[in-house]
C-alpha cells in the first residue's frame, strides 16, 4: 500500500534526524512519501530534514520538506494533508523513533474499503527517576496497555480520513482523530515505536493538565464522538494491585495526578509534551 507520513516539527532539531533516519531505515514499504511540516522554525529543522534527500532518492521515496510560518501543529498538519499523494496517511511526531517493520505492518492494517485506524505498540522512554515511576505506572492504564492510544504515531487509511475535514485548532489532535474510529475500528500491530515523556514532576504536571484540557475542549466540540473513547476508569481492586505492585509509580502517578486537581501548574498558551 502507498502511505505518505506526515511529520509537523516546530524547532525539532535535535530530534528530526533520528526520526528521519529511522523513517528511512523502515523496510516492506512500497510508494512512501514524507512530508516534513516545519511549522514556525527558528532552529536548523528544515535544513536537517532536507539533508536527508539522498536517503529518500536512493529508496525511491519522495521527501517534501515544508518551510511554514507558525501556524501551530493544527495548521501544519493540515499543510502536510494538502501536500500528501496517498489516502493513507501516518501522523508522526518529530520525537518518535520507529521501529523497522512498524511502518510496513500499519500499511498492511490500513487495507481495505472500510475505514481503518492504526498504531504501533509504544515504548516510552524516560531519563529521571520521576518520569520512570510515573510511566510505569501510565503504561499499566487499561486504555494504554489494552487500546490503541496512538500518542506520537497515528495512521489512517483512505476511507477514514474521509471522516473529518481539516485539523480544527485543538489541543489533541490524536484524541481528535481516535475518536472519529471505534474501538473496533483501531488496530494496534505488534511492532513497536520509542515515545519520549516528557521529564520531571513539574513538566508533567503541565502536560497531564494539558491532556485534561484536551479531553475537556473536544467533550465540548465532539460530544457524541467522544463516546468512542472507549476508556473505563480503573476500578479500586486494579488500583489496589498496581498500589502493592509498585508503590512508587502509584504514588508518584497520584501525586501527578493531585497536583493537576489542586490546580498547580497552570500555564497560558501551547506546552510541550516532552
Amino acid at each position: 500500500m502507498s502511505l505518505s507520513i506526515i511529520i509537523p516539527a516546530c524547532n525539532e532539531g535535535g530530534y528530526i534526524d533520528a526520526c528521519l533516519a529511522a523513517v528511512f531505515a523502515s523496510d516492506g514499504l512500497g510508494k512512501t512519501q514524507v512530508i516534513v511540516a516545519a511549522n514556525g522554525c527558528t532552529d536548523d529543522t528544515v535544513a536537517r530534514a532536507k539533508a536527508f534527500a539522498r536517503q529518500a532518492a536512493a529508496k525511491g521515496w519522495h521527501l517534501i520538506v515544508l518551510d511554514l510560518p507558525a501556524l501551530g501543529k493544527p495548521g501544519a498538519l493540515n499543510a502536510g494533508d494538502d501536500a500528501a499523494r496517498h489516502g493513507a496517511r501516518a501522523y508522526l511526531d518529530a520525537d518518535v523513533i520507529v521501529s523497522p517493520h512498524l511502518l510496513a505492518q500499519i500499511a498492511q492494517a490500513l487495507g481495505g474499503d472500510a475505514a481503518r485506524y492504526a498504531s504501533g505498540t509504544p515504548r516510552v522512554t524516560a531519563r529521571s527517576w520521576i518520569t520512570r515511576a510515573y510511566a510505569r505506572f501510565w503504561v499499566r492504564l487499561p486504555f494504554v496497555a489494552q487500546g490503541v492510544p496512538g500518542f506520537g504515531l497515528y495512521a489512517v487509511n483512505a476511507a477514514g480520513r474521509a471522516r473529518w475535514g481539516r485539523f480544527p485548532p485543538i489541543i489533541s489532535d490524536d484524541t481528535f482523530v481516535r475518536i472519529q474510529f471505534t474501538p473496533a475500528e483501531r488496530e494496534k500491530v505488534q511492532a513497536t515505536y520509542d515515545w519520549p515523556m516528557v521529564e520531571g514532576f513539574a513538566p508533567l504536571v503541565r502536560v497531564r493538565r494539558r491532556q485534561d484540557q484536551g479531553v475537556a475542549e473536544l467533550a465540548g466540540l465532539e460530544p457524541e464522538l467522544l463516546a468512542n473513547e472507549g476508556k473505563d476508569s480503573p476500578g479500586k481492586g486494579w488500583l489496589l494491585r498496581q498500589l502493592l505492585r509498585d508503590p512508587l509509580g502509584f504514588g508518584t502517578y497520584a501525586a501527578v495526578t493531585l497536583a493537576v486537581r489542586a490546580g498547580w501548574g497552570r500555564q497560558r498558551g501551547w506546552v510541550r509534551g516532552r
